[in-house]
């Protein structure tokens, strides 16, 4: 059974419904509200979400498209588990294209952008003190977002926003890991004083050995937590 956890949808929306569930429903399991091995029973999750049954059937056949659910056969659908080899490629070609992205922002980035992670810096503190987990995920999100368009190179963007969804997956149980988000607000200050004094090498390696450490809490976690999910 799927727990009550889960809140009603907006209607005042521009979207369709289908794609306002689709996103809801991602979102939940990106957040880990929806654990890997969880059957997602359309009934339960229409009721909780206040809609019928079809648009909740056609997100659970978008995610299952996107690998955020597994059909079973004769057993329905279940959230997608994550192994070992996914976390890896995913933080392998994130770590390459982050130190890349850092790079070209420290050739590129104008002043505006830059104070635009400066501030975004102190708000990612803020929410350390606070001990505000969602909003630092959020901050952080856009903080890397920032920093990627800083680099004036549209197709690692896109590049980057393909592995969007798999990145935001990952990203709450690694800041989540103790110590880590203390340690990423440190490496992010180093990353953008590097991109300010525009030195594009040193920025490169500040960018990989963060993605590095960020690989490395979200394994440490894994372990600790002993994960059944993971393979």
């Amino acid at each position: 059974m799927v727990e009550k956890r889960l809140i009603p949808v907006k209607l005042d929306t521009y979207k369709p419904l289908r794609e306002v569930v689709f996103e809801t429903l991602r979102e939940a399991i990106i957040n880990g509200l929806l654990k890997p091995g969880e059957r997602m029973m359309e009934i339960q999750l229409a009721e909780q979400l206040g809609v019928s049954r079809t648009p909740v059937r056609e997100a659970i056949r978008k995610l299952e498209l996107e690998g955020f659910v597994v059909m079973m056969p004769r057993k329905g659908a279940y959230v997608a588990g994550i192994s070992l080899k996914d976390i890896v490629d995913v933080f392998e070609v994130r770590a390459a294209l982050e130190a890349l992205a850092a790079g070209l922002a420290a050739e590129r980035i104008t002043d505006e952008e830059l104070e635009t992670l400066e501030r975004m810096l102190v708000r990612i503190g803020e929410c350390i003190d606070n001990n505000d987990l969602q909003e630092l995920i959020e901050f952080d999100t856009a903080f890397h977002e920032a920093l990627y368009q800083a680099s004036r190179n549209e197709k690692l963007v896109q590049i980057i926003n393909n592995l969007r969804e798999q990145i935001q997956r990952f990203r709450s149980t690694s800041l989540a890991y103790p110590g880590r988000m203390k340690e990423a607000l440190e490496e992010h200050k180093k990353i953008v004083e590097a991109i300010s004094e525009r030195k594009a090498e040193q920025a490169q390696q500040l960018a990989q050995q963060h993605i590095e450490n960020a690989e490395n809490s979200m394994l440490e976690a894994i372990k600790d937590k002993d994960f059944s999910d993971v393979e």
